[in-house]
C-alpha cells in the first residue's frame, strides 16, 4: 500500500503545499477534468490525464494540456496512466466504480472527484445546491441574492464553471455558491458546505445509479460532513426531500410553497415569508417574481433560505428577486414569430423537469422532446401533456419510447434532427401557440451537452 504524502484532511494553504511534487492522475477531460489538470499544474503537481476519446476528438483545451506538461493518454484509460499515481481525480462523468480504478483502489490510492479537489484547495465558505430539478436556476439566483452583501461571491460547479477553475484565486472571505450533482457527490470525502440545499428528488440517472434509493443516497452525501453549526435547506413539499433532515447533523431549514411553517421560508397571502430565529419577515411579494411556473416559486424560496444565512436584509433580497431574469436553457424565451412564442428548455433533461416546464404555460404547446432517456419511465409525461400539448415532435435515441408514452393522447411526429423538428414545429404552430424545446432526456446521443443542444435550437429559431 502506498504511503500518501497528502493527508486528505487538510484544506487551504496546507493542502496546496502538499500537492507540490505529488503524482496525480486526472480521469476524464471535459470541463471539470481540464480545470482540475490546470489547477494541479499551477500547484506544482506531476499530472497525468486520460480520456476514452481519441486525441483528435478531445476539446482544444484538453489537447493543449500536453504542451503544458501533462502526460496525456487518449483513446482509453490504460493501466500505465495509474501506475505511479498518489491521487486520482475523477471527472463527474466517470463512475467511481470504473474498472480501471480497481487496482489503484486496492493499493490504497486516494480517489477523489474534481469537486473535492477544489474544496480542499480553496478556503471560502461554500453554499451547495442539489436536487433533481431547479439546481441551476436556484444556484444562479442565490448568487444574485448574495451579491447584495459585501463579501465576494463566486457562482460555479455543475452550473458550467468548474470550481477548480477558480479555487486558487477566489478569496478566503468569499462565498462560493455551487451547483453539485449526484455524480460529483459520489466522490467527496471531506467536502463540507456551510449551507447545503436539496430542492427535490425524483427518479433520474438510473442508468448510472441503478436504483432510485442509490440516487437518493448519492444526493444525501451533501450532508455527510456537516456539523451542528451548518444549515440544511430542504423542501417540505417533496415527499423524499422532507425526510432528509434525519440524515444531517446540521440545523434544518424547510421551505414550502403550499403551507405555512412554524419555522422556515414559505408562501403566505401572496408573499414569501421567512420565520426564523423567533422572527417573522415578509421578504418579497410573489408578483415580483419574473420566472414562469410554480416550480420557480420553490426555487426562489430555496434561494431565500440559503441567502438569509448570510444576513442579507429582506429589502435587498426583494430587489434582487425582482431583477432576476433566469438562466440560459431553462424555460428561456427565445423569440416570437407571427404570434408564436419559442422557448428553450434544453436543461429539461428528465421527465419531472419537462413536466414542470409544460405546467408553466396556459397556451397550447408544441413540444419538442427526446434524446437519451437514462432508463426513465415516460408514462408520467402523458398525464402532464394531456390537454396542454397539442402536438409533440420527438427526436433522438429514445423517441419511440416517448411516442408510445404520449400516444394516443397527443399526436406525435418523429424528426431526424433538431433542424427538422424546428421546421415541423414552425409549420404546425398557430398564433397564440408556444413551441417548447423540453427534451425530458439527456443530450449525448446527438449533442455535446444540453448547452450545445439549446444553442442549436436557438440558432435555428433565430434563422426562421
Amino acid at each position: 500500500m502506498l504511503m500518501p504524502r497528502v493527508d486528505g484532511l487538510s484544506r487551504g494553504a496546507e493542502y496546496r503545499a502538499q500537492l507540490s511534487g505529488c503524482r496525480v492522475t486526472v480521469v476524464g477531460l471535459g470541463l471539470s477534468g481540464v480545470a482540475a489538470s490546470r489547477l494541479l499544474l499551477n500547484l506544482g503537481a506531476v499530472v497525468t490525464a486520460t480520456d476514452e476519446k481519441p486525441f483528435d476528438a478531445l476539446r482544444a483545451e484538453a489537447r493543449a494540456l500536453q504542451a503544458q506538461g501533462v502526460s496525456l493518454y487518449s483513446g482509453a484509460h490504460p493501466p500505465e496512466a495509474f501506475e505511479s499515481a498518489e491521487i486520482i481525480v475523477l471527472s463527474p462523468g466517470v463512475p467511481a466504480g470504473y474498472p480501471a480504478l480497481a487496482r489503484a483502489r486496492a493499493l490504497g490510492v486516494s480517489i477523489i472527484g474534481e469537486l473535492e479537489l477544489a474544496w480542499r484547495v480553496m478556503e471560502a465558505d461554500v453554499i451547495a445546491i442539489t436536487g433533481t430539478n431547479g439546481k441551476t436556476t436556484t444556484t444562479a439566483l442565490t448568487g444574485a441574492l448574495l451579491g447584495q452583501q459585501s463579501r465576494p461571491v463566486l457562482v460555479g460547479g455543475n452550473i458550467g464553471r468548474p470550481l477548480s477553475a477558480h479555487a486558487l484565486d477566489f478569496p478566503a472571505d468569499g462565498f462560493a455558491v455551487v451547483e453539485v450533482s449526484s455524480f460529483q457527490l459520489e466522490t467527496i470525502q471531506t467536502f463540507r458546505p456551510r449551507v447545503a440545499a436539496v430542492l427535490n428528488l425524483t427518479a433520474d440517472h438510473l442508468d448510472r445509479h441503478g436504483t432510485f434509493q442509490d440516487y437518493v443516497d448519492a444526493k444525501a452525501r451533501i450532508f455527510e460532513n456537516q456539523t451542528e453549526a451548518d444549515i440544511a435547506v430542504l423542501n417540505a413539499d417533496d415527499p423524499v426531500t422532507q425526510t432528509l433532515d434525519r440524515r444531517t447533523r446540521a440545523r434544518a431549514v424547510f421551505f414550502s410553497r403550499r403551507r405555512t411553517l412554524p419555522r422556515g421560508v414559505f408562501c403566505d397571502d401572496g408573499w414569501i415569508v421567512a420565520r426564523l430565529n423567533g422572527h417573522e419577515e415578509r421578504v418579497c411579494p410573489l408578483n415580483l417574481i419574473f420566472l414562469r411556473g410554480q416550480h420557480n416559486v420553490e426555487n426562489v424560496l430555496a434561494a431565500v433560505a440559503c441567502a438569509l444565512w448570510t444576513g442579507v436584509a429582506p429589502e435587498r433580497l426583494r430587489a434582487a428577486i425582482a431583477a432576476f431574469r433566469g438562466v440560459e436553457h431553462r424555460i428561456e424565451w427565445v423569440r416570437q414569430i407571427l404570434g408564436v412564442a419559442f422557448y428553450n428548455d434544453s436543461k429539461g433533461t428528465n421527465v419531472a423537469s419537462t413536466i414542470k416546464a409544460i405546467e408553466s404555460f396556459t397556451e397550447p404547446i408544441i413540444l419538442i422532446a427526446g434524446g437519451k432517456g437514462k432508463g426513465q419511465d415516460f408514462s408520467r409525461l402523458a398525464d402532464a401533456a394531456r390537454g396542454r400539448v397539442s402536438r409533440a415532435i420527438v427526436i433522438g435515441e429514445d423517441r419511440e419510447k416517448i411516442r408510445r408514452a404520449l400516444s394516443p393522447d397527443v399526436p406525435v411526429e418523429p424528426a431526424e434532427s433538431m433542424e427538422e423538428a424546428v421546421g415541423k414545429a414552425c409549420s404546425l404552430a398557430r398564433p397564440g401557440d408556444v413551441v417548447l424545446l423540453s427534451p425530458a432526456c439527456a443530450s449525448f446521443d446527438m449533442f455535446d451537452n444540453f448547452e450545445h443542444r439549446g444553442r442549436v435550437f436557438k440558432a435555428l429559431v433565430q434563422a426562421l
